[in-house]
């Protein structure tokens, strides 16, 4: 109640200089109907002098409220004046200070979430690997038993596929801090990224085919687009036709890749980049994760590289443009 009259103090004094001040003026005048403008006169005048008053007073938080700033300061009123705007200054620096102290104990857990996850990813890492040994052992001492150690070895590298990619999502938090842009080959990146899928080409029977001439550099991070290649070379294979080639062209600033398989419906070509999207045929086949794209459009939205996925006639292309991003050729 205070606060309410302390707010309505300037209205609470027009009215009572109202209240005084006509009753003298009708007594001073013979006639009232003759001089009612007066009286109107008066009213707007008194009311004229309220509203310069309160617009001087709160002048600078009328701007600061017209501001188009959103940092956390802008949450502020600045110079309060009126009982109101002080009591509402004071709410809202407890709620900045509450905002503030919630944002810090978000980036502890995100920190450590991050460092459990990565701590939890290499501690697997160590078995599968000791796993991935003994299959090598026991293939060649059991000639008899290959079919089975091959399975259990295919189950192996896609349990390794997804811990990587978990450790990558994990790290994709901290993306800008890790970034380094350097002079790239792409064609020898590439290679780089054929030679770690060669075993899942032979295994798929999908071969890449790469047209990239040596000359070709760009500028970008060469871990991160490493990701993003290994990712989009990885799901050719694994949504290509048998038989079939990964072509990975390049041309006038622009890498393509393109695989032969069945067209992804037009209704998920953009929801395919969403977190745990995995569409329809990632639902069928009951591998897909729905993380690898919604890495590839993180990355590649930091890299400032722009994309494009399309599908049409049982034939897929993903388009990443680096006109951007070019250096002489070498």
């Amino acid at each position: 109640m205070k606060l309410f009259l302390r707010d309505h103090l300037s209205f609470i004094i027009l009215y009572i200089i109202s209240m005084i001040c006509l009753p003298i003026v009708i007594h001073r005048l013979d006639d009232m109907s003759n001089h009612y403008v007066y009286f109107i006169f008066l009213a707007i005048l008194l009311l004229a002098i309220l509203l310069l008053f309160r617009y001087i007073r709160r002048k600078k938080m009328y701007a600061h409220l017209n501001g188009k700033g959103l940092g956390a300061d802008d949450l502020l009123i600045h110079h309060p004046h009126a009982p109101v705007e002080k009591a509402y200054a004071n709410q809202l620096q407890f709620i900045q200070s509450l905002f503030l102290s919630k944002e810090d104990e978000h980036k502890d857990f995100l920190h450590e979430q991050q460092l459990m996850i990565s701590h939890t990813v290499h501690q697997m890492k160590t078995p599968l690997s000791v796993i991935q040994l003994l299959i090598q052992t026991n293939q060649m001492k059991e000639p008899s038993l290959l079919l089975e150690w091959q399975k259990v070895k295919k189950e192996c590298d896609k349990v390794n596929f997804s811990l990587n990619q978990l450790l990558t999502y994990s790290r994709s938090s901290q993306l800008l801090a890790d970034l380094k842009i350097e002079s790239i080959s792409l064609k020898s990146l590439v290679q780089e990224v054929a030679n770690d899928l060669k075993d899942y080409f032979i295994e798929m029977e999908v071969y890449p085919k790469s047209t990239i001439d040596e000359k070709i550099f760009i500028y970008s991070d060469r871990k991160w687009l490493r990701v993003v290649l290994y990712q989009l070379v990885s799901n050719a294979v694994k949504y290509g036709e048998k038989k079939s080639f990964v072509l990975i062209h390049y041309e006038n600033g622009q890498l393509w890749i393109k695989n032969k398989g069945e067209t992804i419906p037009e209704s998920e070509i953009n929801r395919v980049f969403e977190l745990f999207y995995t569409g329809t045929k990632g639902r069928i086949q009951g591998e897909a994760t729905g993380i690898g794209l919604y890495l590839v459009k993180k990355i590649l939205s930091t890299l400032h590289h722009p994309y494009k996925l399309s599908s049409a006639h049982n034939e897929t292309i993903f388009m990443i443009d680096f006109t951007g991003r070019l250096t002489a050729a070498k």
